[in-house]
């Protein structure tokens, strides 16, 4: 089958088509296999590629298979899902460590990982949202904020950063988004109170959130990756989820940071795809781009080409 490795630590001319062999039926026990149709581009894969991550990932060394969002169809039988159901998920990569990723044409999953596509909803439209919407919700379980609150959404251009702007604001929260330039008026329209360019400096965007609330806000969920260079927007006491471990800031005013990896929950997602089918929520697909123009996909992500998931269709 093909698939695209990473061959070394680097750019993205790094990445290379290859062929592997095929996984069987029962070769790994407890796996089943699902035949890809999608595989989605994320931030976490552009940073393992560059080796941000090399010690994180520790004996694991090129090359190797990125990727973590999947959508295609069953060839296993699980319990509740039959061969050829449509399917989505995202393969836990930090916590595998195979270097078995998703840009791949057939991959190995755990039942529990998946949920089904509804009927309706489009393969690159799925894949756009199962690590997404994984870690915006666990994000806000981590922050525990109650109704009320104020909660700044870095990168909510982006589809983590959106979904985080609708479920927040579900929750109950008064939510600022800080978003591209024309995304202002969308934002609102999915929850947020307040909306506001990401363009310029950190210095910029905090002055620009202050310019709203300006009491400060009693949460970050930091989509964008500002790091320490949002804080100022924050509240004695307050809290900042850190969704990229590399860009986890020093704690300041007993500010409280959690760092978020999301975790699988099937459960969630069928819901979170259910609500998708609904138009209850809305993801963003920026491109989508075969399977062998995968080091062009990362090119654009890298460079911003267009706000929300970049998608390889295989």
């Amino acid at each position: 089958m093909r698939v695209v490795e990473v061959t070394a630590y680097g750019g993205p001319e790094v990445l290379r088509m290859a062929r592997r062999p095929e996984p069987e039926a029962g070769d790994v026990p407890g796996r089943v296999r699902v035949r890809l149709k999608a595989a989605g581009v994320n931030q976490a894969d552009l940073r393992i590629r560059a080796g941000f991550y090399a010690d994180v990932v520790g004996a694991l060394k090129p090359p190797f298979v990125l990727g973590t969002d999947f959508a295609g169809k069953l060839l296993d039988p699980v319990p509740g899902l039959a061969p050829g159901t449509r399917v989505a998920g995202f393969v836990p990569w930090y916590q595998e460590l195979t270097g078995e990723g998703t840009y791949a044409e057939v991959v190995r999953v755990a039942p529990e990982w998946l949920a089904p596509i509804p009927d309706d909803v489009e393969f690159t439209v799925a894949v756009s949202v199962p690590l997404a919407s994984a870690t915006a919700q666990q994000a806000l379980d981590r922050l525990a904020l109650p109704a009320g609150s104020t909660l700044v959404v870095t990168g909510a251009s982006a589809v983590v950063g959106r979904l985080a702007v609708q479920y927040a604001a579900a929750a109950g929260l008064r939510v600022v988004a800080v978003a591209h330039e024309g995304d202002e008026s969308e934002l609102r329209i999915l929850g947020a109170e307040h909306a506001v360019s990401r363009g310029g400096t950190p210095a910029d965007v905090v002055a620009r959130v202050l310019g709203v609330v300006p009491e400060r806000a009693d949460g970050v969920f930091d989509g964008a990756l500002f790091g320490a260079g949002i804080l100022p927007v924050l509240k004695d006491d307050g809290v900042f989820a850190a969704i990229a471990p590399d860009r986890i800031p020093p704690a300041e005013r007993s500010i409280r940071v959690e760092a978020v990896r999301a975790g699988t929950d099937a459960a969630r997602l069928k819901e979170t795809l259910e609500k998708v089918a609904a138009r209850e929520l809305i993801t963003r697909v920026a491109d989508v781009l075969p399977l062998e123009a995968a080091a062009e996909a990362h090119r654009r992500a890298e460079a911003g080409h267009r706000p929300g998931r970049m998608v390889l269709l295989i």
